[in-house]
């Protein structure tokens, strides 16, 4: 674990009184220098508007004209422009940054991890997740195979923040709620995303109210949604999730930032109210 949770202590009662987080919309180009740049305008507004987490989509950085260019820009975990923009973003700001995913050198020169990077308030690096499911779809005109260029992480990963517990999953991760199962008690599901149209259309909202009804948790997630110059169309409908399973906000399309205040004391009622995460019987190898 690379974060203390000890350190956060002094804004615990700050907190519980509730605070503003944000999922950042895009729809990515190929040019990393311009997808960062537009990142950054979505932070400041974002900032502006009293977000202190802020999480971006999948494939924040670039959606190439083919899979296959994310290679040409993957970077040395811990190195790399993009990684020092996500650090020295947060710490410029004094915001928690998620960048929702980033192409990081694997043991194979031809796949990359597509890696969840989380960054505290003063710049230094929380959590790394590598995204686990790798989607593959074969639907008419839409064939997509993650595999061929993405290697496929094995560590679920939480951490301990100012928020509370976050759980880290990545976009076809909504599909396996196991994944969530595991993390344990998380108070906070991020899920950044590039949801294809025809599947978000069809699954989107639902899996993200399932799995936060499922494990009682507010869900934020940033997507990817609109027509990219590579041809491709994502859904979109960036949202935030209450435990209960309610939209809180949301913006189904074009690019900007969804602000929304989340309330640990809410959901602390919730959970007693209805305490089934204490009811579990069956329970995951």
């Amino acid at each position: 674990m690379l974060n203390d949770p000890e350190n956060y202590s002094h804004v615990a009662s700050e907190v519980d009184k509730g605070f503003l987080v944000a999922a950042i919309q895009m729809a990515s180009g190929p040019s990393v220098d311009a997808n960062l740049e537009e990142a950054a305008r979505h932070i400041e507004d974002a900032v502006s508007q009293q977000a202190r987490l802020v999480v971006l989509p999948e494939y924040f950085c670039i959606m190439g004209m083919k899979d296959a260019d994310k290679l040409l820009v993957m970077e040395q975990f811990g190195d790399g422009p993009i990684q020092n923009f996500l650090s020295e973003t947060a710490k410029r700001f004094g915001i928690w940054l998620v960048g929702g995913s980033v192409p990081l050198v694997s043991p194979d020169p031809n796949k990359v991890y597509n890696s969840c990077l989380v960054y505290a308030d003063d710049g230094n690096l929380a959590a790394r997740y590598d995204k686990i499911h790798l989607f593959g779809l074969s639907m008419g005109q839409e064939n997509y195979a993650e595999d061929k260029t993405i290697m496929a992480g094995d560590e679920i990963v939480t951490l301990d923040s100012p928020f509370g517990r976050i759980g880290l999953s990545i976009c076809y991760d909504l599909r396996f709620p196991e994944l969530y199962r595991k993390m344990g008690a998380v108070d906070i599901i991020l899920a950044p995303a590039a949801f294809t149209a025809v599947t978000g259309k069809a699954h989107w909202e639902v899996l993200l109210r399932a799995r936060a009804i499922e494990n009682l948790a507010y869900v934020i997630a940033p997507a990817q949604g609109g027509y990219h110059v590579n041809g491709r169309e994502t859904n979109g409908d960036s949202m935030i999730v209450d435990p209960w399973g309610g939209v809180i906000k949301r913006l189904p399309r074009g690019s900007g930032a969804v602000v929304a205040k989340l309330d640990p004391e809410y959901q602390a009622r919730i959970r007693k109210s209805l305490p089934a995460l204490k009811h579990r019987k069956l329970h995951c190898m």
